[in-house]
């Protein structure tokens, strides 16, 4: 284990449901995270999976005539995980919280927890959103039905569907005990929660006080045991939370266990969408700090994939019933896999709400993929193999004599790169990426090989250009590998580079003057075909 840890998570999906836009928008925001470490040289831990008990799966179980939650389950893990093959997911684990490793760790946790003394049984009474699987106070529940209209109704105050009362005997977590803590640890460490703007409802949550937790069910047995008290099963969230250390060793005693929980705890990233920042940046920090383990380093929120109407240009929440709705089957239709992952990364801002359009993914497409990206691999390889036999050109002795400025472009990028892509800002990491791209294109009109290879005095200043030309496209193909790893390994394949796929020094393999030159390089077909508008 020379290199260093880098533990990236995604949440955990409830299988209530198939996979949908937005699970596949976590998903691969924590991928192309993971396969840049892996370039920086990170020893990466990708871990995702599925949530699997609770009184929302048991409903969902029935409703669709299974008979168990169990059966259910496992009928609905080949939807995620073939999806996450197509959509070339890197994720090194998948877990299921209904496997043994979970069950060990959550009554692990429970015995740690009745030892810290931030647990004590009592009765709950109060409001249960089933599809949230969430706990609401009086309080909440008013405010909620003031905003919504909904008084008399009492809906949930976040997904507006109904409440349930639940009275029930139940563990409880002292999670007010922690409010000033939690506030400290804010005030300490503003990086924890991300983006930024984030924490002010994080904070604003804690600042206004908070309850004890029911952490236990007894109206229904679809979870985990709590160990020293039969008829207890564990609440889905103080469970599902848990999974992030069960897959790294959490509460195994072997020595291989216990060396990958000290290699792997904390995580670096939690990756979330903002409805379950609470869970994340509240409930979860303050179970970590009642056992005495290390706090994740940062849980970063996603904001939600809506709708722009093409008729009045405004965002709209994806619905059936509005029609609107977008599969992701539907967008690899239309964009092929890289082009979908390419969309997604770089044109929805991380961390804000995305207005998403079949008219902008194919505008974004055909700029950036087809006419940028593509027409430089295809125009340069093809004058490659036309000018020099079907290689690429020597590495000219001569470089220094003519002007270079696609080298001094390259200079420094690969830093401006990771700048952007350390705190996942992917469009200004796809800008780097660009900027040698569009570079490379204007050289080619700026340069004229056509011309240069009708003069034989010129034959050295043409192989400069090509070989120029070519080292732009494989500096590219790295620094695109995050968001497209398919397309960049057959552009490294093409000029006869493809042993640099999956490098884990991206500065060594940006450094200008890489390609060794005399190679055979491959136009291929068009990477990147463009995209024609129906009429």
């Amino acid at each position: 284990m020379s290199k260093p840890s880098f533990f990236i998570t995604t949440p955990i999906y409830y299988v209530n449901a198939a996979p949908h836009l937005g699970t596949a928008y976590s998903t691969i925001l924590a991928d192309v995270q993971a396969r840049y470490r892996r370039a920086m040289g990170y020893d990466v831990k990708f871990l995702t999976g599925m949530d699997e008990h609770g009184e929302k799966v048991a409903e969902a179980a029935e409703q669709h005539g299974f008979d168990s939650p169990q059966a259910w389950c496992d009928s609905q893990a080949p939807l995620f995980q073939d999806l996450w093959k197509t959509l070339e997911i890197s994720n090194d684990d998948f877990i299921r919280t209904t496997e043994p490793r979970q069950h060990h760790a959550v009554q692990y946790l429970w015995e740690r927890m009745q030892e810290s003394g931030y647990l004590y049984k009592g009765s709950y009474d109060g409001w249960y959103c089933v599809p949230d699987e969430t706990y609401y106070t009086d309080n909440q529940v008013k405010k909620g039905d003031e905003e919504y209209g909904s008084v008399g109704q009492h809906l949930c105050p976040d997904c507006h569907r109904p409440l349930e009362r639940v009275q029930e005997e139940s563990y409880f977590f002292k999670l007010s005990a922690f409010q000033d803590k939690l506030l400290a640890l804010y005030d300490e460490h503003p990086e924890f929660v991300q983006p930024d703007f984030r924490m002010n409802e994080v904070r604003s949550f804690v600042e206004g006080g908070l309850n004890d937790l029911s952490v236990s069910r007894t109206s229904f047995d679809w979870g985990v045991p709590v160990p020293f008290d039969d008829g207890h099963v564990t609440y889905v969230w103080f469970d599902a939370l848990l999974n992030y250390m069960t897959a790294v060793g959490y509460g195994l005693d072997d020595d291989a266990s216990k060396a990958e929980f000290a290699f792997r705890w904390p995580a670096q990233y939690h990756i979330v969408g903002k409805d379950i920042i609470r869970f994340h940046c509240v409930i979860w920090p303050a179970m970590l700090m009642a056992i005495g383990e290390s706090l994740p380093e940062h849980v970063f929120a996603h904001g939600f994939l809506t709708v722009r109407n093409s008729e009045t240009g405004k965002a709209e929440k994806m619905s059936k019933s509005r029609g609107n709705a977008i599969a992701p089957q539907d967008v690899i239709d239309l964009l092929g896999v890289e082009g979908y992952r390419y969309y997604f990364m770089t044109d929805v801002v991380p961390g804000t709400d995305g207005a998403i359009s079949f008219e902008r993914m194919e505008q974004v497409y055909n700029a950036d993929l087809a006419n940028s990206w593509g027409n430089l691999i295809s125009r340069s390889l093809n004058m490659s193999a036309k000018y020099f036999d079907g290689c690429a050109p020597a590495k000219p002795a001569s470089a220094d004599a003519f002007d270079n400025p696609l080298a001094k472009i390259a200079d420094g990028l690969v830093d401006r790169y990771a700048a952007a892509m350390d705190v996942l800002d992917y469009g200004a990491g796809k800008d780097v990426a660009m900027e040698l791209i569009h570079a490379a294109n204007h050289y080619i009109e700026d340069s004229e090989p056509w011309a240069l290879a009708k003069d034989e005095a010129k034959a050295d200043q043409l192989a400069f250009v090509i070989y120029n030309l070519l080292e732009a496209i494989r500096i590219s193909a790295h620094l695109l590998e995050p968001f497209m790893p398919t397309t960049s390994a057959e552009a490294l394949r093409r000029i006869s580079c493809e042993a640099e796929a999956g490098n884990d020094n991206l500065a060594e393999a940006c450094v200008w003057g890489g390609l060794a030159g005399g190679v055979p390089v491959e136009k291929g077909d068009a990477l990147f075909p463009r995209l024609q508008k129906n009429d």
